[in-house]
């Protein structure tokens, strides 16, 4: 959430009997975020510029909303929303404009004080000191970070029972929104010099105070905060000689190997209505010199193309650091996705500067501008702000809208759920859950530390702090547990195994092994329930409530699953084998895409949100029964016949999910 506060004007309004109110407590702080103390009582005649979330309607509704288009069983399937139809659906009602400005006024604001945001679901105001503590019956301190960083908050404030309904939150008032920041000079500087972020605003899904730039920290490289979800790098490789038989398959990824698995061919068609995306954060960059000896010997079409490049708050493909955690996950991303979905065409939205990064938030701003100011906005402690007034940093304005939604997109990146704040997750879930409603895909990799969260860390069950990943907690990723996105995990193929035999793979344990568990945030969601129930009736794990959310109320993860071991992928220069769930979410996008351009071809809708229409018919995809995702000192879940929180409802199988698709209105 960004900071605010309030001004002017309560002495006029307190010669005026305003009529008796029962105030309730909406929101209250029970201790100081770690490192910050209460300094001293903010002066009463400071202004403070105060910021009103309006409760945002339908979203009770929204759910079903997503399911009329996204269902098969739906009449209304395909029909999915303009950007426009979603912003009013879900803007702030005239009523409650009208009744928070009224109370506003009782309390001294006057009216010509007050104006409404551009994006409609905020009331602003400045205010004294004085005026804002008798409207919300409370008290403004400064509070100091250990850094020497002033805050002003307070740890509870009340508004009138009758106007709770009406508002969602208050800034600035109990969050801890003050960005902690190390100084910035390039980018090697901050990465460097970053010591283990203060604890920020508000308690994460885990428990404790959540740490502040988890979330912009995303594309760092290996040994650094965020880097947990790049991929794995395996052994240098001579590629001459054998990479073209399918038979080598169970040792080296080729995109032959996936066409074979998955019974799809190259593509034929680019339907300009058609459209892939792949997200990447900053410093994380490919090398078109990657990409041509990559293409060179896998599809030699496209040897000099390049991705479509949106860049965003100034996102850069940087070539001065080159290795294999600076471009190993572009590279792998682009090489993979522009080759199987040739010749359609792939966007690169390249999202954050060398200084700041940048965050899942940042590059939702960028393809709606409406988010940019959605329930108070983005987190200035975990998503970079711009202009960046740092040497070498973007100094433009924050992309808010500006850059088009492609028909899927991909990420090969994830946080653990533990993290961040349910708010902000849920805050974002719901984006994602809008965009599904226009008819985007959204697919995001599970994660490679199996039940465990990014590096192996489990979660201490009475600190709700990570520990050293051999006890506790099972830890899982997010957006993975959001239910609005797909979430997916990592198969191989069988040691020994041919592509062309019956279900030549299993779940991955090579190097990796695939994410997944249960949300402790999300509900179950409708489509999911009955695959998890049979879950736990015919497959009881042998873990109770102190391993993990057994409740079978909360939402399982993944959904899908994709090959994850030993792909071939071209990285500064040689090949090297690569691993990971970032190699199976792009595979996955590109199966749908394929998807797509044969519905668009038909004059139909993209597929939009997958869930609802997956598990309504798993038999289109190849159920995974073996291997495990071991982790947290288990062995974690078994795959098994069924849905399991391993690899989901299985692998791609093309061929039966075209027919199911294109059946579809």
């Amino acid at each position: 959430m960004h900071l605010s506060l309030l001004a002017l004007g309560a002495l006029v309004a307190s010669a005026v009997a305003a009529p008796a109110l029962n105030h309730v407590v909406h929101e209250k702080r029970s201790s100081n975020p770690q490192g910050w103390w209460k300094h001293e009582k903010l002066h009463s005649s400071e202004v403070l510029p105060m910021r009103i979330a309006l409760t945002q309607p339908n979203m009770d509704k929204a759910d079903d909303f997503l399911m009329e288009v996204s269902h098969p069983a739906s009449e209304k399937y395909g029909q999915h929303w303009t950007a426009k139809q979603v912003a009013e659906m879900f803007s702030p009602t005239q009523e409650s404009v009208d009744a928070v400005t009224k109370w506003l006024i009782l309390g001294g604001i006057a009216e010509e004080r007050i104006w409404r945001s551009q994006s409609l679901g905020w009331l602003n105001f400045d205010a004294t000191v004085e005026e804002a503590e008798n409207l919300l019956k409370t008290e403004y301190h400064v509070y100091k970070h250990k850094s020497g960083q002033p805050h002003v908050a307070c740890n509870a404030y009340h508004v009138p029972e009758h106007i709770r309904q009406h508002i969602d939150f208050i800034i600035p008032t109990v969050h801890f929104d003050a960005k902690i920041s190390p100084p910035k000079d390039d980018y090697n500087r901050k990465i460097q010099k970053r010591s283990p972020a203060p604890a920020s605003s508000s308690t994460a899904a885990a428990g404790p105070p959540v740490q502040t730039g988890i979330a912009e920290k995303i594309g760092s490289p290996y040994s650094l905060p965020g880097s947990g979800s790049i991929p794995k790098a395996g052994e240098q490789i001579n590629i001459f000689g054998f990479l073209d038989e399918l038979a080598n398959c169970d040792m080296y990824i080729t995109p032959n190997c996936l066409r074979a698995l998955y019974e799809f061919a190259n593509g034929v068609s680019a339907n300009p209505k058609n459209s892939y995306g792949i997200v990447e954060y900053t410093p994380q960059a490919y090398l078109q010199s990657d990409l041509n000896l990559f293409f060179a010997n896998f599809s030699k079409p496209l040897v000099g193309h390049s991705p479509i490049f949106d860049s965003i708050d100034g996102g850069v493909d940087q070539t001065f650091n080159q290795s294999f955690s600076y471009n190993g996950e572009s590279d792998l991303d682009l090489e993979y996705s522009m080759t199987l979905v040739y010749p359609q065409q792939v966007t690169l939205y390249q999202t954050g500067d060398l200084i700041e990064g940048a965050s899942f938030n940042n590059f939702l701003d960028a393809i709606d501008a409406s988010y940019c100011t959605y329930e108070g906005g983005d987190d200035p402690t975990q998503d970079s702000v711009y202009p960046d007034p740092a040497p070498g940093g973007y100094k433009g304005p924050e992309n808010c809208g500006g850059y088009t939604a492609t028909k899927v997109i991909s990420t090969s990146y994830a946080y653990n759920e533990a993290d961040l704040t349910p708010f902000y997750e849920m805050r974002q879930c719901n984006e994602y859950m809008k965009l599904g409603l226009q008819g985007v895909t959204i697919l995001y990799s599970s994660g490679d530390y199996g039940v465990a969260g990014n590096d192996g860390q489990c979660i201490n069950p009475v600190t709700g702090m990570y520990n050293n990943g051999t006890s506790g907690k099972f830890n899982p990723s997010f957006p993975g547990t959001c239910p609005y996105i797909t979430s997916v995990g990592a198969t191989q193929v069988k040691p020994g195994a041919s592509v062309t035999q019956t279900q030549p793979e299993e779940a991955c344990e090579t190097v990796i092994f695939s994410g997944g568990g249960f949300s402790n945030v999300f509900p179950l969601p409708s489509y999911q329930a009955a695959a998890v129930h049979e879950w736990f009736t015919n497959h009881p794990p042998p873990y109770g409530a102190d391993r993990f959310n057994n409740s079978q109320m909360t939402r399982g993860l993944p959904d899908v699953a994709a090959n994850g071991a030993n792909y071939v992928v071209a990285v500064d220069g040689s090949f090297s084998l690569v691993y990971g769930t970032s190699c199976a979410s792009p595979v996955f996008g590109s199966v749908v895409t394929l998807i797509n351009e044969a519905r668009i071809d038909l004059g139909k809708s993209s597929v939009g949100f997958l869930n609802p229409t997956l598990y309504a018919n798993p038999g289109a995809l190849n159920d995974i029964t073996q291997g495990g995702n071991q982790g947290c000192g288990t062995p974690g879940f078994m795959a098994t016949t069924g849905w399991d929180p391993v690899t989901g409802l299985g692998t791609p199988n093309f061929p039966k999910l075209l027919e199911v698709f294109l059946a579809l209105p």
